[in-house]
């Protein structure tokens, strides 16, 4: 499908469904449900071959195991979708990302639109909890990221709770799974707490030393961790980015 014409009148839906979606992740406190959809539906991109990507095809993956529970996300989003037909999914997945960190106390993004959807669903996906460093710089680094994207993207973990169907373990990475802020680092350094969960792709970034640095830098300084994060999920949300964009 041909790039949305990023016209006046599209950009007047685009601030209708942020509206929307600022409703809708305030009322039903979705933010890391929508927060996740953003996720995945970019974690798909190739660098290399230039495929995958922010474009919208992660409604078509739905009974991938690793996609659990981001239904709900595609449902909501759909409901914003109907009223604003004209704006493409890829822009509106991309949009409640951005949405549900400003929503959560986090840095305001931004969202340049212009995104096409696409039919053909491509086989990247997110890292493995379960995975090491090298599995992680093996995924973040296909996508075309850096070790600093990787750390400062794994923040999004301040946000939410892991579930015993997506990922074996059930419970919050932060004492307030619903604020944004640089508490997964503070937690990462403190050890395993009873109460909060740590992946494995959680733990290795304390055991590598380059990825090791940065978790010092976040925990320690949070502007420094909220502008990083600006930056670096805005790469992810365009990677692939039409010309226009």
């Amino acid at each position: 499908m041909a790039a949305p014409k990023v016209d006046a009148d599209y950009l007047k839906h685009i601030e209708g469904a942020r509206k929307e979606l600022r409703t809708i992740i305030s009322t039903k406190q979705c933010a890391p449900l929508m927060l996740r959809l953003s996720f995945h539906d970019a974690g798909t991109y190739d660098a290399k071959t230039k495929k995958g990507g922010p474009n919208g095809t992660v409604r078509f993956e739905l009974n991938n195991p690793a996609n659990n529970g981001i239904k709900t996300a595609v449902d909501l989003v759909e409901q914003v979708k109907v009223k604003h037909p004209k704006v493409t999914y890829a822009d509106l997945y991309q949009l409640a990302g951005v949405v549900a960190v400003e929503v959560t106390g986090g840095p305001v993004i931004n969202f340049v639109p212009g995104r096409p959807d696409v039919q053909q669903v491509d086989s990247g996906s997110l890292p493995l909890p379960s995975g090491d460093a090298n599995h992680l710089r093996e995924v973040f680094h296909r996508m075309g990221l850096s070790d600093r994207d990787i750390v400062v993207l794994s923040g999004a973990h301040t946000l939410g709770r892991a579930n015993r169907d997506r990922s074996g373990v059930d419970g919050p990475f932060t004492k307030n799974p619903l604020k944004f802020d640089n508490s997964y680092y503070v937690e990462l350094l403190k050890g395993d707490t009873p109460e909060l969960v740590k992946f494995n792709t959680d733990k290795v970034l304390l055991q590598d030393p380059t990825f090791r640095k940065y978790v010092q830098l976040y925990a320690k300084d949070e502007k420094a961790f909220l502008t990083h994060y600006a930056e670096s999920h805005k790469k992810m949300s365009e990677l692939g980015k039409p010309k226009h964009m």
